[in-house]
């Protein structure tokens, strides 16, 4: 696999059902992502986007098919692992469009959890989270309860919490789906940055067309194959 290279898959195929009512959503889907890209993943409505970014994700089982993370090939017709949550927990951040946030922990205890749970110490978890919401400019609400937050400062913490781990990959189903426009332009503008700056690949679910632009691609699911478009010359898609 090549250094640039962050995911990889190849003829990856996604079936639910059996018989009569069997139903194929991925067929032979071959792509691959780069570090630093951040690439929007498009379709209809019950096309396979989600199930696609969960197998990427190493949360829902294929069919058949290979995937690469990093340089590790994590399946190849079956997981090449029993490990699959610590393959998530090492490797990949998850954002989603409902932040998530523990109610009852604050800023700081939502976003140092998952270093800790990876055995990091708790001193060096809260500088990794400090580090972090000083990135995001909300370093002041380290010690606030979600519910003291407006809707785009959570989903910021919810991000900075998918960076606590150093993934190699973030994958954001829907993020900006419960913001309005100025703060969905800012949450992918977040996510671009951080794609540079960490160098990972950051793959985010979309229906917002506004935010194509601002992506460097655009995998569509199209006759249940992914396709993979310039962002620049997306046009209307969706």
């Amino acid at each position: 696999m090549s250094d640039t290279q962050s995911i990889r898959v190849e003829n990856l195929v996604k079936r639910f059902g059996k018989g009569e009512s069997l139903v194929n959503v991925i067929d032979g889907a071959s792509f691959s992502i780069n570090k630093g890209e951040l690439v929007a993943l498009v379709a209809p409505s019950g096309a396979g986007k989600t199930t696609l970014l969960m197998m990427i994700g190493c949360v829902e089982e294929p069919t058949s098919g290979t995937i690469y993370l990093g340089d590790e090939k994590v399946y190849d017709n079956r997981w090449l692992t029993k490990e699959t949550r610590k393959i998530r927990r090492e490797k990949i951040g998850f954002i989603f469009q409902a932040h998530y946030l523990i109610p009852f922990l604050n800023v700081i205890e939502n976003v140092t959890l998952l270093p800790q749970t990876n055995g990091i110490s708790k001193e060096e978890s809260q500088n990794i989270a400090m580090e972090l919401l000083n990135y995001f400019d909300i370093a002041d609400k380290a010690h606030s309860m979600s519910s003291e937050l407006s809707g785009g400062q959570n989903q910021r913490v919810a991000i900075a919490r998918a960076l606590a781990n150093k993934p190699q990959i973030i994958l954001a189903d829907e993020p900006t789906a419960a913001l309005d426009s100025e703060r969905s332009i800012d949450v992918v503008k977040m996510l671009k940055k951080i794609a540079i700056d960490q160098n990972v690949a950051v793959v985010m679910v979309t229906h917002d067309e506004d935010m194509l632009p601002l992506c460097d691609r655009i995998l569509k699911i199209e006759n249940k194959k992914v396709i993979s478009i310039d962002a620049k010359k997306s046009g209307k898609i969706i």
